[in-house]
């Protein structure tokens, strides 16, 4: 059975088919009055996409064949004349890299692209994206690293000015290799990250009760708890369960804040320093935990990591940061003998074993116990 879809395309027996007519005053260069094109799919998506590209190409052969009947070849080598198109300036690529991408992302994502094109400038100029070489490409790394950038920064820079450029090239039709890419980068011994001791990590929690404001309740309530500051500060209001036998906090996905892996999705008991933070957070009357970082849109982490780590630098040692306590609770943790299974669903650590993955992991009440052990 023959089905007609549309003015170029028909299907048979389950397969779609390209068909055209040849034009009459072409008709003497073809056997048949129509082109019929077997596109060897059953999709629609597919075969509509092909018979597109299959048009298109025989509208432009077509047209040479009827200026070369026509007597206009001088005419058709001035009009087929490879034209060089204009790229855009790193300034207008990075525009247009926003005006298509940008929707939807937080404000750190377009001040990041911001960011890393003006470096880009900055050093190279606001120059054309298919004027740069690898060899300038390679320069403002040599500048990055001299500012005392680390490497880990700059690949991130770099892979959001490739993206950008890339996506330029692709709308607009640039050949060419992208500058940015494939510039070697030095290796870098990562810094490890020093948890803090606990006796210090007890006198911080006496310094953020007697401060008792916001930026303290929340580095309280991650001292205890392990989280993340991300998902500490993304947290509602209705996520901090109190009136209950087992006070705790659900770690949860919200539409203003991801979590980083399918098992950070979990409960967390409260205690000590902790608690004392949660019951503190009941008096705002907002529906987020901590309005200043989360407004419902967005959860901006890096402001809340900025202020608190510049006021924990003096009291703690000077590799340590906010992410530090995260580190000591699991040191924290094996102290007591906690078993590590147990540790990673506490913290929302991917689980190194197999077996970890069945089941529904520990009851509140497990966790709850080794979580008091810990606190003393």
């Amino acid at each position: 059975m023959v089905g007609q879809i549309n003015h170029h395309l028909y299907r048979k027996r389950g397969f779609y088919y390209f068909c055209r007519r040849v034009p009459k005053a072409l008709l003497e260069h073809y056997p048949k009055p129509r082109i019929v094109v077997a596109l060897k799919t059953r999709q629609f998506r597919d075969a509509l996409r092909q018979s597109q590209i299959i048009s298109k190409r025989l509208d432009d052969q077509w047209f040479h064949m009827q200026l070369d009947a026509m007597g206009l070849d001088n005419v058709q080598s001035k009009l087929f004349q490879p034209v060089k198109l204009s790229a855009p300036l790193m300034s207008e690529a990075t525009s247009f890299y926003l005006r298509l991408k940008g929707d939807g992302k937080d404000k750190v994502f377009i001040r990041a692209a911001q960011r890393n094109a003006a470096s880009v400038i900055e050093v190279l100029g606001d120059r054309r994206i298919n004027d740069y070489a690898s060899s300038e490409a390679g320069k403002l790394r040599d500048v990055l690293l001299d500012r005392g950038l680390a490497v880990t920064s700059i690949k991130r820079m770099f892979g959001s000015v490739k993206a950008i450029i890339n996506l330029a090239m692709a709308e607009h039709g640039i050949e060419g290799r992208n500058p940015f890419a494939s510039i070697y980068m030095p290796d870098e011994m990562p810094e490890e990250r020093q948890p803090i001791p606990v006796d210090a990590i007890r006198r911080i929690q006496k310094e953020c009760m007697t401060a008792d404001d916001e930026n303290r309740w929340l580095l309280a309530l991650i001292s205890d708890t392990g989280m993340r500051l991300s998902e500490a500060a993304g947290l509602a209001r209705d996520d901090i369960v109190l009136h209950t036998d087992i006070p705790h906090i659900i770690v949860r996905p919200h539409p203003w804040r991801r979590l980083k892996t399918k098992g950070s999705e979990r409960l967390v008991p409260l205690v000590g320093a902790s608690l004392w933070a949660a019951k503190r957070l009941q008096q705002h009357d907002s529906s987020y935990a901590f309005p200043r970082y989360c407004d419902g849109k967005t959860c901006n982490a890096n402001s809340a990591s900025a202020a608190l780590n510049k006021w924990l630098k003096p009291r703690v040692n000077k590799h340590a940061v906010v992410h530090s306590l995260r580190h000591s609770m699991r040191d924290r943790l094996r102290a007591v003998e906690c078993p590590s299974d147990i540790i990673d669903q506490i913290g929302g650590w991917s689980s190194s074993t197999v077996g970890a993955s069945y089941g529904k992991g520990f009851e509140l009440p497990v966790l709850a116990k080794w979580m008091k052990m810990m606190e003393g």
